[in-house]
């Protein structure tokens, strides 16, 4: 699929945040987040459950106003931007989704395409070439008649996958993509993400439960606990036996996976098992 020609004059990162303080309801989830996503990479946001990595993602997204700070996108606060512009540049994926009743995955596919709709431009024939090969490269191709709401868990996840490569933007934010997904779909689906970033070009951001698997497909990491950055950069920088402890309090060896030489991360056996 053909990516948007983005042209940014400015030396930042197209994506990057300040000072952040991110709550909800009056309660702080987060607070004085720095926060650099390195262009063109492959970064992934790992961390225990409730330490802020899907909140820092909305935020991110422009789905959450922070409390303090501001989220840069192409040299402007992200919130100066009208919505759909911000969606011809940036991508969500997020948790969960609702379909609309009644929706067939084609249909809810080809909404993907809306951020580029105007009074003038409606839905064309490259927009059905863009939504075709959406549902292609995510192997759904044979269900674009069927029903959102007769899929399984995981096929509606490939669903909303595709809808968000349809959009075509350049930066694709995912929260949890394989939630849902059986461990080959899961593969299926890093894999896709990984050659998104590779072959296209794309700058990705994931939030993803699996640190092996962030080790493994991640460019770049963000490691969190408690509303706090604890570690960033490569996975051999972030995935360190010390920081698996203070960041997950799981005491582990770390050694180079056999397959691709990235860490991994293998839990030390209880007592109890020994």
């Amino acid at each position: 699929m053909e990516t948007r020609d983005e042209t940014v004059t400015s030396t930042e990162p197209r994506l990057h945040a300040e000072a952040l303080t991110l709550a909800y309801d009056g309660r702080t989830v987060a607070e004085d987040l720095a926060v650099v996503i390195p262009d063109k990479s492959f970064t992934v946001i790992v961390g225990p459950n409730a330490c802020g990595k899907t909140t820092l993602l909305r935020a991110l997204a422009r789905m959450l106003k922070p409390r303090h700070g501001s989220v840069y996108l192409d040299g402007q606060v992200i919130s100066s931007f009208p919505a759909k512009e911000v969606a011809r540049r940036l991508g969500l994926l997020p948790q969960s989704s609702i379909a609309p009743d009644g929706i067939t995955v084609a249909d809810l596919v080809a909404r993907g395409r809306y951020p580029h709709q105007r009074l003038f431009r409606q839905f064309s024939g490259s927009d059905a070439a863009v939504v075709d090969e959406a549902m292609r490269a995510t192997g759904i191709a044979d269900l674009a008649n069927r029903l959102v709401d007769e899929l399984s868990g995981g096929q509606r996840q490939r669903v909303w996958m595709a809808m968000a490569l349809a959009q075509q933007t350049d930066l694709l934010l995912l929260d949890e993509p394989t939630t849902y997904l059986d461990i080959a779909h899961q593969i299926d689906i890093l894999d896709l993400c990984a050659e998104l970033h590779a072959e296209q070009g794309r700058t990705l951001v994931a939030v993803l439960h699996d640190l092996n698997h962030a080790a493994r497909y991640a460019t770049h990491m963000i490691a969190m606990r408690d509303g706090k950055i604890i570690a960033t950069g490569t996975p051999d920088e972030v995935v360190t036996e010390e920081n698996v402890q203070r960041i997950f309090e799981l005491p582990c060896r770390v050694m180079p996976c056999p397959e691709t030489g990235t860490p991994l991360v293998i839990p030390k056996a209880s007592r109890r098992s020994v």
